[in-house]
């Protein structure tokens, strides 16, 4: 369903760039595939791969890997960048954490990534429900890493709170564009909150990693997305994703430029520089791709830092 709030601010009426050469989605046959779809569907859940349309769904789900999104699949938000489904959300499942735990053992998954749509209606803004379902997880898959992408919680004070104390293995909040496009493609959102959500988790459960992520392609400016970084490095981020912004219908922010694979080297090493402990920065870099990977990666890089620090006199 287009989303209306789009389509009255005009934001989708300009045509599309052509797509370049090095944007290539890869469908595939795999039966697994629509297994992993079916057992979404058996147990009543939905996926940020599917409302989002993700680029990378075939390959991810043909190595049964699904980003689960919880707390329904309609937003109080409407970015103009997502794909999501705004208004009016169903009522909160208290089901849904086990459903969770159950998809996640029968996929035997060593990682997952639970994200959820904004919920602006709700008193906790959804906190409650993550941290039901990292409980209902660690019960039944107790070696199961657990990554959350959660939305700002703003005006939530103790939402945060309620989420970290779950103990996540690592928190994820993406900034997803430079301040100055907040208005035009994040309304609702703000820069300097999500700032301080992101600094915040960090200070509450330093053994978390914290990550965040952004979209290129929407109008910024290189001396901008350096500016993120430093911000972002204030904040104590961990792990910095960097991705090409791809339009998923006519009624969204239309793509202004494709950064080239090499501007992508270019990013992935100012941000290196500027100490993140992990960097993914490429067209079809996302939040949730290859998170698995990317954790145990996160692990090798924070005990490799640990190595360097000299041992405390006694």
């Amino acid at each position: 369903m287009p989303n209306s709030l789009l389509e009255i601010e005009g934001i989708g009426r300009e045509p599309d760039l052509p797509r370049p050469p090095w944007i290539k989605i890869r469908l595939s046959a795999n039966p697994k595939i629509e297994e992993t779809r079916a057992l979404m569907r058996r147990l009543e859940l939905n996926t940020v791969c599917e409302e989002a349309a993700c680029p990378n769904l075939s390959e991810c789900w043909a190595d049964r890997h699904a980003t689960v999104m919880i707390l329904g699949s309609i937003c109080t938000r409407a970015c103009a960048f997502c794909n999501i489904e705004t208004g009016r959300p169903d009522p909160v499942d208290p089901n849904e954490p086990e459903h969770l735990a159950n998809a996640i053992a029968e996929l035997d998954l060593q990682h997952v990534v639970i994200t959820s749509v904004d919920r602006d209606d709700l008193p906790d803004g959804g906190a409650g429900q993550f941290a039901d379902s990292i409980e209902a997880i660690r019960r039944l898959r107790p070696a199961t890493t657990i990554e959350v992408l959660t939305p700002d919680f703003r005006r939530k004070p103790e939402a945060l709170k309620q989420v970290i104390g779950a103990a996540p293995d690592v928190f994820n909040h993406n900034l997803e564009s430079v301040p100055r496009l907040y208005k035009r493609v994040r309304p609702g959102a703000d820069y300097r909150h999500s700032l301080s959500l992101l600094a915040s988790a960090k200070k509450l459960r330093p053994e978390t990693f914290t990550k965040s992520g952004i979209m290129v392609g929407l109008g910024e400016e290189r001396e901008e997305i350096r500016a993120v970084m430093d911000d972002l490095r204030k904040a104590d981020v961990d792990f910095l994703t960097v991705g090409q912004y791809l339009r998923p219908t006519p009624s969204h922010a239309r793509v202004e430029r494709y950064v080239t694979p090499d501007e992508f080297k270019e990013i992935a090493q100012e941000a290196v520089e500027r100490g993140f402990l992990l960097v993914s920065a490429t067209p079809l870099t996302r939040s949730s791709y290859h998170a698995e990977q990317d954790f145990r990666a996160l692990r090798r890089a924070r005990n490799a830092v640990l190595d360097r620090i000299p041992a405390s006199s006694p």
